[in-house]
């Protein structure tokens, strides 16, 4: 056999396949084959590797003393955030994006489902910020924590119940679109509600909504009086608006994807003056700290 078989039970991969597969350059995959590293056959003077067998030795992990991984998907996971959103996409790196919220970012990457994740995680004993959130879930992965922003959040309302609602006590008997379970923003909701001493049941819980945006486009048609959400969307829409907490809305980042060029030209838009000016019309946003190092692990 000389060439890749994908109509046999056994699938062998060339030298550039599984170059790309481990995203390393075709030189270190001979340099892998010749120490035995990874596992190989020769056939008519060309290197075939199979498939199955390269999978296995992928999951354990191991090349004899090094250890390599299969490549993460080039995603951004976890939360949605409005101007990362926007970022992403203005910097045309090439990042995909999956948000599904703080918890669910966490789960994936540690599970190698993309190469950062947007976190606003609050822990209450310590009072602070993601830190002891990623230190739980990815413990030993090489990954670095970079500031983002820090938003102001609070109570998004409808504009004539300005006089009604002027803090979570007065949400008894109205309705609010909450975010899904998992979502940075539906914990540290749940915490002021038992932190105010507020029964959930008191309150008209609609249909959740997936995305920050989704959450005050709700408040905005008139389909519920109130969500926790960000001033900058409540501004966006002219919706009242209530501070509650200013939060850090940090990103994790896979060390080895950090050096790539996507994510390489993604961090450098975030000095760029069109990032700055653009943080700057959106209220209750601090970027000052963006790309700063939080946790190095």
């Amino acid at each position: 056999m000389t060439t890749t078989d994908t109509s046999s039970a056994e699938r062998y991969l060339t030298v550039p396949e599984l170059a790309a597969l481990l995203r390393i350059k075709e030189r270190k995959v001979y340099d892998l084959a010749a120490t035995g590293a990874v596992p190989c056959s020769k056939v008519t003077g060309k290197l075939l590797f199979p498939e199955q067998a390269v999978r296995r030795w992928l999951e354990r992990g191991q090349t004899g003393s090094a250890q390599v991984q299969a490549a993460r998907p080039v995603v951004f996971l976890g939360s949605h955030d409005p101007l990362l959103d926007w970022a992403l996409r203005q910097s045309e790196c090439g990042i995909a994006t999956f948000f599904d919220g703080s918890e669910d970012g966490l789960d994936r990457f540690s599970s190698h489902g993309g190469i950062a994740a947007g976190l606003h995680v609050f822990d209450p004993a310590t009072e602070s910020w993601n830190i002891a959130a990623v230190e739980a879930a990815v413990r030993g992965m090489s990954a670095v924590l970079l500031g983002f922003a820090k938003r102001r959040r609070g109570l998004v309302i409808r504009p004539d119940l300005s006089e009604d609602i002027r803090g979570v006590a007065d949400l008894a008997g109205r309705s609010l679109t909450p975010r899904q379970v998992g979502a940075g923003s539906r914990t540290l909701f749940d915490h002021l509600l038992r932190e105010a001493d507020i029964l959930p049941e008191t309150i008209e819980m609609r249909p959740v909504a997936r995305s920050e945006a989704d959450a005050v486009l709700d408040v905005a048609t008139g389909s519920a009086d109130a969500t926790f959400g960000l001033e900058a969307l409540a501004a966006q829409h002219n919706l009242g608006f209530i501070p509650l907490i200013e939060e850090s809305f940090d990103l994790l980042v896979c060390r080895r994807a950090y050096f790539d060029p996507p994510m390489q030209r993604f961090i450098r838009f975030l000095a760029s003056d069109v990032f700055i000016t653009h943080a700057a019309t959106m209220k209750g946003y601090d970027i000052s700290e963006a790309g700063v190092v939080r946790w190095n692990g």
